[in-house]
């Protein structure tokens, strides 16, 4: 054991080595485990019945969802303190616990205040997919087995949390559920509704791209950037999707200014980095380009 000893010693002399990356007498960060656990108590809060063994029926409902809401908003208010703090840190202003506590409470209820808003948007979500896939046989069995609609819920709940400027959590919320479904969505991503993600596996949607209303994307489409030099974060370098849009498997959409017109579809593996009218049609028949624009 005195080997074990020397290692563990050589390993507490990194952690002072390391610039405090560690965080080991730092103040806490937002906990992985504890977001997760936000994230399946707001999938269970959005759709009761649904995501877990809840136990809710007519006679209960208020007293389950009650407990359920205040216990996940007290578990939210705890990290989104923490996250503050870091946020204030990093800045190098002086945020106090209590002062973070209480702008965390108050995002907090401004996110259960919207909370009945996210729903309504995420049953159009839950509409657009059994209307979508004729695969489908009920909405219940796409609330139920659809990784698209975990990976929009998800994303609808952190992109409220990024509106608000709160940091970590909402990329927290992200990449969780992208590990579940293979999905990656940046929360800064804006989304209108009834959006479908089809099989989904690979999907990559940027932080600035903006999605219009009864848009659908099939599994393997990237919504990327141009350019992924750090100078340009704050820029709009993602492309934007306006109503109607179908984008097919495979497909890469890139920049900022990339426009793809009402009603167009982008057909599977097709790579684009400039904008189509509306109505047109892209697709890659043996390898060659084809643009139709005659809708």
């Amino acid at each position: 054991m005195e080997a074990l000893t020397r290692s563990i010693e050589k390993l507490m002399h990194s952690y002072d080595r390391d610039g405090g990356i560690n965080r080991r007498s730092g103040q806490n960060l937002p906990s992985k485990e504890a977001v997760h656990a936000i994230v399946s108590d707001l999938e269970t809060l959005a759709f009761p019945g649904y995501r877990r063994e809840d136990g809710i029926d007519d006679t209960n409902a208020r007293y389950v969802i009650g407990e359920l809401a205040h216990r996940t908003a007290g578990a939210l208010v705890a990290e989104a303190a923490k996250a503050l703090e870091y946020r204030y840190r990093l800045d190098g202003s002086n945020g106090c616990p209590a002062a973070c506590h209480l702008e965390a409470s108050d995002i907090a209820q401004g996110f259960f205040d919207a909370l009945p808003g996210i729903r309504a948007m995420l049953m159009t979500d839950v509409q657009a997919a059994f209307d979508g896939d004729p695969a489908a046989q009920s909405v219940e069995e796409v609330i139920l087995s659809y990784p698209g609609l975990e990976a929009v819920t998800v994303h609808r709940f952190a992109h409220w949390l990024w509106e608000r400027g709160l940091p970590l959590i909402p990329r927290m919320m992200g990449e969780y559920v992208h590990a579940k479904t293979g999905i990656d969505i940046h929360p800064g991503a804006k989304i209108g509704p009834r959006f479908f993600i089809d099989h989904g596996t690979g999907v990559v949607i940027g932080e600035t791209a903006v999605i219009g209303r009864d848009v659908k994307l099939y599994q393997g489409v990237t919504l990327g950037a141009l350019s992924v030099r750090k100078a340009e974060g704050g820029q709009k370098r993602h492309p934007t999707l306006e109503d109607g849009v179908t984008i097919y498997s495979g497909a890469t959409i890139l920049g900022g200014e990339t426009v793809i017109g009402e009603g167009s579809v982008v057909g599977g593996n097709v790579w684009l980095t400039a904008s189509l009218p509306p109505g047109t049609r892209v697709y890659v028949p043996q390898g060659d380009f084809i643009v139709d624009c005659r809708g």
